[in-house]
């Protein structure tokens, strides 16, 4: 039995992030209690708090596995639940510039096709076999309360679901819900700065449907990632869905909007350079309405740059790095994150002072995390010259190492391989820094 850190820790949001902190801290605290303003589905279905989830969301494969080290048996258990596996590099035909498609391989290791919700309902279920784990819907977490020296957070108050406000006391409090706008309010009303913060202004829009699976689906694939020609922003993501069901989320760019309207729809996946997804959709009977949403920009809070920091509180998830979701990691890098905090409390557990520090040790681990997943998004959302931010001053350089990198995985299985590795957070980037890998690529370079 772990060493207690604590009599109780409190984890805001109830979202991916949050129920896997509440997994992670459970072990070393008496009592864990999950603050969520929705209320919670009793079956894997959409929520109001999180419009997102009606689109395309992927669990990589970096995350599935921290989601298996959370909780063991995670993905015979999403299996139940109707996901379907997908096997990487061959069950999903990608299609990019120059390449429609990509060499279609088996590359050893499997991802799910599946709906957000889903995997928060197999979580919540999971954790409703914890004992002393809480959820407490219907509030909404209002402030983070700390002590008269200002430099320990000591719990939250908030409102419940009829309106009264209770305050509530901790060792630890999470912050997994939001932009973590309750730990900016804090930080600036006890005078400590806030993080740095980079912006990457992508302003992606998205138009998603749902279909079911014709008995004439093509049978050499089971999904469809369609990579724009720039510069175009059209692309495409269509992925199995439990249920027998197809999920369609359409993106543009900086206005090139996907409409809401079935015509407009249909229009807008006959631009693309191929026909595959018209063909699979175009005579399947959709299912629902055709919804609608908007990303502006990914954000990432610099946390493990602050000289100071509160004691007894952390953040992961959104409330430090939105990801442009078109990249799938958010849900991936949450359950990281959570894997981290498992590991810090472990490591601390038994310490005179086990909170002491903490944060800082834990920033620091997480955005080693998020190194690879937002330099995998930098290249791709800055081809487009809209797109707002501060472009990395080698970004010229990173794009021709990018093509030849992609030049040579198309010839090479196991470099293909050795890419679908970190794109699915399973390895670092600096694997490709390896000088017999570096020294082939800059070959490709040089073929022009």
């Amino acid at each position: 039995m772990p060493s207690t850190v604590g009599k109780r820790a409190i984890v805001i949001g109830a979202g991916i992030g949050g129920l896997t902190a509440a997994r992670a801290v459970a072990p070393y605290f008496e009592h864990v209690i999950i603050i969520e303003r929705d209320a919670l589905p009793a079956e894997p279905s959409d929520r109001a708090g999180t419009p997102q989830a009606k689109h395309v969301h992927a669990l990589l494969a970096g995350g599935q596995r921290a989601l298996g080290e959370l909780f063991p048996g995670f993905e015979h258990d999403l299996q139940k639940g109707g996901a379907v596996p997908l096997r990487v590099g061959f069950d999903t035909r990608m299609e990019r510039p120059g390449y429609d498609p990509f060499p279609q391989r088996d590359l050893g290791f499997d991802s799910y096709g599946l709906s957000r919700a889903l995997v928060e309902f197999v979580i919540r279920t999971r954790l409703a076999g914890d004992a002393n784990v809480e959820i407490r819907q219907g509030c909404r977490v209002e402030k983070l309360t700390a002590d008269a020296k200002r430099s320990t957070v000591t719990g939250v108050g908030y409102a419940d679901a009829d309106g009264k406000r209770i305050d509530l006391d901790a060792q630890l409090v999470v912050e997994a819900s939001g932009r973590g706008d309750l730990t900016l309010a804090l930080l600036e009303s006890i005078g400590l700065p806030k993080p740095p913060v980079t912006t990457i202004g992508v302003e992606i829009a998205y138009a998603t449907a749902i279909f079911q699976i014709p008995e004439d689906a093509p049978g050499d694939w089971k999904g469809v990632f369609h990579l724009p020609m720039p510069p175009s922003s059209r692309g495409a993501l269509l992925l199995p869905l439990e249920g027998e069901r197809w999920i369609l989320t359409l993106a543009g760019r900086h206005g090139d909007n996907p409409p809401g309207d079935e015509a407009g729809f249909m229009a807008f996946v006959q631009s693309f350079r191929t026909r595959t997804i018209y063909e699979a959709i175009r005579s399947a009977k959709r299912l629902g309405d055709i919804v609608r949403y908007r990303f502006p920009e990914s954000i990432h809070r610099h946390y493990e740059r602050l000289d100071a920091f509160p004691s007894g509180l952390v953040l992961l998830g959104d409330a430090v790095c939105r990801f442009n979701p078109i990249w799938g990691q958010g849900m991936s890098v949450a359950a990281q994150e959570a894997c981290a905090l498992s590991r810090r409390l472990a490591h601390r557990a038994g310490e005179q002072d086990p909170l002491g520090g903490f944060a800082q040790a834990f920033f620091a681990e997480t955005a080693s995390l998020i190194v690879t997943p937002w330099a995998q998004a930098v290249i791709p959302d800055f081809i487009h010259p809209q797109t707002r931010g501060e472009r990395p001053p080698d970004f010229e350089q990173s794009l021709k190492i990018g093509l030849a990198m992609t030049k040579l995985a198309a010839r090479d299985p196991g470099v293909h391989k050795l890419t679908a590795e970190v794109g699915s957070l399973l390895k670092p980037r600096t694997v490709y820094m390896d000088p017999e890998l570096t020294r082939r690529v800059m070959a490709v370079m040089a073929e022009g």
